[in-house]
């Protein structure tokens, strides 16, 4: 019995693995989108591979009786992949289309979006990102709606993510690391973010615990391809914040392709808003363009450039605003005289070539250069009275009783910075079977000419206040004359030039297998970076460090679509040159790394709701943080303290639940809680400049159900006050004012004359359009009084300091055409 037994077990077994090693066959013809045949297009699954000939034909074995994933690629098209389930000796026919636009989708995934969230990247629709309103509309209008992500300045574009602050933040475009001015203090004076939106094609965004490919910041990556056109085509927007174009070009043979935008922007209307009264003449420009060039099947090459300018004049007028309580209210009124100039222009040019070596093997190199020239130059004098609000003398015109206080300030600026940085960089991912390595090497050279020269006077009833923090003999004017010396409250002269040289490299692995009937991904790799900062007053010492980092992610065989992940590791961020001038302007060259240990826990639930599909994504982190260099926030402005004699942690939750809210339309609510703390040379943990702690977003589209043309669009944001209601100068530990909470609300309105649902309108004078609409906006809806920062006022009898804050944009409304060709 026993004998018969093993026999049935062998034959059993030998049936089993001829069963096995039997294939099934998939084969078809490859188009492109003018249904013309595409050759050398890479097909894998599994250990097998093959490519299409020159008649865009393939057959490739796959393994039967179970699931088998088949991939498409090509140098210059999109992704596709299959996934089949056939019978031994099956022949499966797919004929499919590559192209530029959009990734095709097979029997159950589209490979791409399922890589990405088994990653933790979230990805953003182009279409979404022009439609939502915003002050500064664009992809960090959209970025502040997603959880984690914090601002509360509607006229920047920077954004705070899980506590870190705005430098804290990579940006690539085009694989290309980009850049912002450094200067700029305020939002109104950024005027346009570099990424043009019309030029966007793909967006990706992670706020944490991301791979080693990435660079060297604490916080996120925000990652951007424009578009490589197929077909001509133009865009043009228009509005009363001013405008763009857009144009593709395609040459007759597809080799060559250009994609080129214009913009320009004018913050006069939403500056008007404010409290103070300007004559204000902005001027924010650019043009941009990527062209690409197709040598052969393998080898492609491209160009990104960029040139901008920013000119800011700015002539405050007067300011009155009313602060205080029920009980006391008061006001302030100022009166200025002198103006401020500020300029940033900045140059941007990144060659980018790729090479498919083999069937397996990519590399690509990088070189870029960024120039930029700066100059910050105002003198302007503030006269201000301070007082109660006057209800009870119906003679008193202004209505206020200035009887608490009156001053001045004379603030002056002759800042100029020109700084050059060049970076070249190699690349390249080798895939096996289903694994992946990537790895790159990169020199940057950043060379830095600075000059700060900024001061500022204050004196209240004639009498000069004394600076902070500085011991001088006691002022007690005007019941006794004072005997010191007579100095600026805050006066700040360095000059600084300086070269940074720093090489950094990555190298990961990626893996896709099977846990049992799960499917798992690893990504396991290390960062390193070594810099020198040459040019200081003191020798600047070579500096080292590695930064190794894992994501771990499982799909269980469940029958609700659900993904775990957990992501870490050790984060570094070498010092920028903005970290390594201290509040005096003086450059410390030693300035360390800061260092964060990140671990991220995450679900991310796909389900139908209402038969439509949803996701619902939650993630749980927390950071510790050492050789912290502390800072201080003014509006946008960041003024390290270049020590590196602190730390810090981070933790919070993050909720985000997405889906079609209204049919045919992504929605979503995002819901974050945040608590970062930090301890400055072991005086005890207190709240970062970037503690948040609550933030509640609505991103919402909708559209009129007996006129579904009129579609309705809200951004709404909520965030708890920050702590940057203190003096700049203040000790937090002595002095610590959080803000109001920050809330707004934006909506539009748009009448779509034609868009991709009936494009096929007969009408004479839209027959030409692919889109076109007009849209009215309402910024700030509810007209809530949002503060960014406040002024503080000094009365020299009572020795008071009053808090008056600067508020930001009230209600506001705007224009809006969109057209496409």
């Amino acid at each position: 019995m026993n004998r018969n037994r093993l026999i049935f077990a062998v034959l059993f077994l030998c049936f089993t693995c001829i069963s096995f090693a039997q294939s099934a066959h998939v084969k078809g013809i490859i188009l492109d989108n003018d249904n013309r045949p595409v050759s050398n297009v890479n097909i894998t699954s599994g250990k097998n591979s093959t490519q299409s000939d020159a008649n865009g034909f393939f057959q490739i074995d796959v393994v039967s009786n179970k699931k088998a994933s088949i991939l498409f690629t090509h140098i210059s098209l999109k992704m596709i992949s299959l996934t089949v389930n056939l019978k031994p000796d099956e022949v499966f026919v797919f004929n499919p289309v590559m192209n530029n636009s959009q990734e095709q989708m097979g029997e159950v995934f589209v490979s791409s979006k399922n890589r990405k969230r088994v990653q933790g990247i979230t990805t953003v629709e182009t279409a979404t990102i022009k439609k939502i309103p915003g002050a500064n509309a664009g992809i960090e209008n959209i970025l502040k709606t997603l959880p984690g992500v914090n601002s509360n300045n509607e006229l920047s574009t920077q954004y705070a993510v899980r506590g870190g602050n705005y430098d804290e933040n990579l940006v690539y475009v085009n694989e290309v690391e980009v850049y912002r001015p450094f200067l700029i203090r305020s939002g109104q004076q950024e005027g346009l973010s570099f990424t043009n939106t019309d030029l966007v094609q793909n967006v990706d965004f992670s706020a944490g615990g991301f791979q080693a490919k990435f660079g060297d910041k604490l916080s996120s990556v925000l990652d951007i391809t424009y578009r490589k056109p197929t077909q001509f085509g133009a865009s043009l927007e228009a509005s009363f914040l001013g405008g763009s174009a857009s144009v593709d070009l395609v040459s007759k043979n597809k080799k060559w392709s250009a994609v080129t935008g214009v913009r320009y922007r004018n913050n006069s209307l939403l500056v008007n808003s404010q409290d103070t009264q300007t004559n204000y003449t902005p001027t924010f420009a650019d043009i941009q363009t990527n062209v690409n060039y197709d040598i052969s099947e393998k080898w492609q090459m491209s160009f990104l450039g960029n040139i901008s300018q920013n000119k800011y004049l700015y002539q405050p007028l007067t300011r009155e605003t009313k602060f205080g309580t029920a009980d006391q209210p008061m006001a302030l009124a100022v009166y200025y005289e002198g103006q401020e100039k500020d300029q940033y222009d900045t140059y941007f040019g990144a060659f980018k070539t790729t090479y498919k070596a083999s069937p397996s093997l990519t590399l690509k190199l990088i070189g870029s250069l960024f120039h930029t020239t700066e100059k910050e130059h105002f003198d302007i004098l503030a006269q201000y009275r301070l007082g109660n609000i006057d209800t009870e003398n119906p003679t008193n015109s202004s209505g206020i009783d200035f009887k608490r206080g009156i001053g001045s300030q004379l603030n002056h600026a002759r800042n100029d910075l020109d700084a050059l940085i060049a970076n070249i960089e190699l690349k390249g991912a080798k895939d096996w079977k289903e694994s992946q390595l990537e790895f790159g090497l990169k020199y940057t050279r950043e060379s830095i000419r600075d000059r700060v020269v900024e001061w500022e006077v204050i004196d209240s009833a004639g009498f000069s206040i004394n600076p902070p923090l500085v011991i001088l003999p006691e002022n007690n004017q005007p019941y006794s004359p004072y005997t010191g010396p007579l100095l600026p409250y805050q006066n700040i002269r360095a000059t600084n030039f300086n070269t940074i040289n720093r090489f950094s490299g990555y190298a990961q692995w990626n893996k896709q297998s099977e846990l049992g009937s799960s499917q798992i991904w690893y990504h396991l790799g290390a960062r390193f970076q070594g810099w020198n900062v040459e040019g200081a007053l003191e020798e600047g010492k070579t500096q080292f460090v590695v930064s190794p980092r894992a994501q771990f992610a499982i799909k269980p065989d469940w029958e609700k679509d659900m993904v775990f992940r957990i992501s870490g590791g050790l984060y570094h961020q070498p010092p920028f040159y903005r970290e390594l001038r201290d509040l005096d302007g003086v450059v410390n060259p030693n300035v360390k790394a800061q260092e964060a240990i990140h671990v991220v826990l995450s679900n991310d639930y796909n389900f139908k709701m209402w038969n439509r599909p949803f996701k619902w994504v939650t993630e749980l982190y927390y950071k510790s943080l050492s050789d912290v260099n502390v800072y201080s926030i003014d509006n946008v402005r960041i003024r390290y303290v270049a020590n590196n004699n602190a730390k810090a942690y981070a933790q919070g939750l993050d909720f985000r639940l997405n889906g079609e809210f209204v049919p045919g339309t992504e929605s979503w609510v995002s819901f974050g809680y945040l608590k970062t703390e930090e301890n400055y040379e072991n005086k005890g943990y207190i709240a970062r400049p970037t503690d948040q702690r609550l933030k509640f977003a609505m991103l919402f589209q909708d559209y009129m159900p007996n006129i579904p043309s009129v579609k309705v669009y809200l951004n709404l944001v909520y965030n708890t006050g920050l702590p940057g209601g203190a003096p700049a100068y203040s000790d937090p530990y002595l002095f610590q004012n959080r803000l109001n909470d920050y809330r707004r609300a934006d909506i539009g309105f748009a009448k779509v004359f034609v868009d991709s649902s009936n494009q096929n309108l007969k009408t004479s004078w839209l027959k030409n359009f692919k889109e076109l609409s007009l849209g009215l906006e309402i910024f700030n809806l509810f007209n809530n009084q949002n503060a960014i920062t406040n002024t503080w006022v000094r009365d020299v009898y009572s020795k008071n300091q009053y808090a008056i804050p600067n508020y930001m944009t009230s209600r506001v409304f705007n224009v809006k055409l969109n057209a496409r060709l």
